[in-house]
């Protein structure tokens, strides 16, 4: 009887949607860094013990501007508290990752995490589901009450203290829905046998200091990351820079020292306490195009006129991008280069879920050779797996920032126009989805279900880059610039392709998305057939 009602209880909790790469230790950040262990030492200190101080407060935010490191230090404080057997669930939020730029699955998935790291909640989140089929489509308060904070308050009377980790709770696509969570998450102050705590990162952004005021003081308490010394922040650096540079020098065999004292100080002065600054300035360096010395030569002479931080970050992307993009060549191959890297990485920018090289190349339909020698030359700023199944994303936000951005990025060859690569983007989407057809699965009768048709089955007849036309062709659109051409290949396509699109919808699961999609789609065409 326990085994089947344990059994039950699995089978109920394996039904809540999870968001893919939410965890700290999921293989999409796996190359990650963390914090070496002689950086960040009194910062982690202090957060360690808020988390063991049975008096503290609920919630401790960690906010800083973009590249001052929160990420790195919330990966690292998850993977201690794992190690210490006191995380309950970690939640990395990624700006232009499907599953984990919005909210939509963010309680869910804590369900899911929380019934593994702490076993006695199982039977309570396994009878919500029972007494809530359709909690999965309610509101977040709804999924906050039902899953996670009534079944933590009728936790057996048993002292436990664990902690949640929210990191880039800024890069969640919906400031309602961020403010939302932050008072939902406030209440678990109350708690009393499971008491949860929550370590959340995230930038400055007024939206956000708006939801923590409306908190009261007793539910959190913050820390400006700028706010840490300079002098104690370069220390930091200069330990990066040493420990990261020394594996370079015996690598090539260079001449010691190497960098010399003076090379580190600049170094570390230009980074302006910006990590991002010195993580991209080594993986630039240990880029094998020139050499180390030649890298850090070109870094220390391209970027010595930068003042500001946000400055030296844009000088070391510009310094990069007409390095390794567009190198020594004469003009007319530049601009053919530059042109690539605007297609390639701009729509790598803008795209709605990240995919492997190939399905990029498929989507966009160039030759993958062309996509892969963009993508190898960009690799201090695009992470490109080994894997070639694995998707290709940018290293940190700031880059995509830093292109979109006019004034930050004086070089208009590598500037992206958001706008015009949403639009080429609906295109090719468009060109995609009017290939699908009937029955494109060939399945062997009307009443098959999903669920018994092979995966890959299902990835052949619909390969990755069309299901992603399938599933966020509109938003593109949505975000393009849409004119006559545009509404009436949607019209065509509807009057043509509607029932396949809806089939292909339904094979990858995006049915209750396509629905959305269709009431939106309505108003638009309404107001462009009063305008054409």
């Amino acid at each position: 009887m326990v085994y089947i009602q344990s059994l039950q209880q699995s089978t109920n909790i394996a039904k809540l949607p999870r968001a893919e790469g939410a965890a700290h230790n999921d293989w999409l950040h796996q190359h990650e860094d963390h914090c070496l262990q002689d950086t960040r030492v009194e910062l982690r200190k202090q957060i360690m013990d808020w988390c063991e101080d049975l008096e503290s407060k609920c919630i401790f935010w960690l906010n800083g501007m973009a590249g001052s490191g929160k990420s790195t230090i919330a990966r690292t404080i998850a993977r201690e508290l794992a190690e210490k057997k006191r995380l309950a669930v970690s939640f990395f939020f990624t700006r232009g990752n499907k599953d984990i730029s919005h909210s939509h699955m963010f309680f869910t998935t804590i369900a899911t995490q929380l019934a593994n790291s702490l076993p006695v909640l199982r039977a309570s989140i396994s009878d919500a589901i029972d007494n809530n089929p359709d909690i999965f489509q309610q509101g977040l308060r709804e999924q906050w009450n039902q899953l996670i904070l009534n079944p933590l308050k009728s936790a057996p009377t048993q002292s436990i203290q664990l902690v949640i980790v929210i990191d880039a709770l800024d890069e969640c696509d919906s400031m309602q829905d961020i403010q939302l969570i932050l008072q939902l998450i406030a209440e678990a102050k109350n708690l009393e046998t499971v008491r949860i705590k929550i370590f959340l990162t995230s930038r400055p952004e007024i939206p956000i200091f708006d939801g923590f005021r409306q908190l009261s003081g007793e539910a959190y308490q913050d820390f400006i990351l700028h706010s840490i010394p300079l002098d104690t922040v370069n220390g930091d650096i200069s330990t990066f820079f040493r420990q990261k540079l020394s594996p370079l020098k015996a690598k090539h065999g260079l001449g010691t020292p190497w960098p010399d004292e003076q090379i580190i100080e600049q170094l570390v002065e230009r980074a302006a306490g910006l990590f991002i600054y010195a993580a991209t300035t080594l993986r630039f360096i240990q880029d094998d195009i020139d050499g180390p010395e030649e890298q850090l030569s070109l870094i220390l002479k391209t970027t010595q006129s930068s003042r500001s931080a946000t400055e030296h970050l844009d000088g070391i992307y510009t310094t990069l991008l007409q390095h390794s993009v567009l190198g020594k060549r004469g003009d007319q191959q530049c601009e053919e280069l530059a042109r690539r890297f605007r297609q390639v990485v701009g729509s790598i920018v803008v795209m709605f879920n990240p995919m492997p090289a190939r399905n990029l190349a498929q989507l966009l339909q160039i030759r993958f050779e062309i996509v892969s020698r963009t993508l190898d030359s960009l690799r201090s700023v695009l992470n490109v797996p080994e894997n070639e199944s694995q998707p290709v994303r940018l290293f940190h936000l700031s880059f995509r920032d830093f292109l979109q951005d006019p004034q930050r990025c004086s070089d208009p060859r590598f500037q992206i126009d958001e706008t015009e690569r949403h639009t080429s983007l609906f295109r090719k989407c468009m060109e995609h989805i009017s290939q699908l057809r009937e029955n494109m699965c060939n399945l062997w009768g009307p009443g098959v279900l999903i669920t018994e048709i092979p995966d890959n089955t299902i990835q052949k007849s619909i390969p990755p880059h069309v299901q992603y036309a399938c599933r966020y062709w509109f938003d593109h659109l949505r975000l393009g610039n849409p004119v006559e051409e545009h509404i009436k290949t949607i019209r065509q396509f509807l009057e043509q392709h509607f029932l396949h699109w809806l089939e292909g919808l339904s094979l990858i699961g995006e049915v209750s998305n396509g629905a959305q999609m269709i009431i939106a789609l309505e108003e638009i065409l309404s107001v462009s057939y009063n305008a054409y």
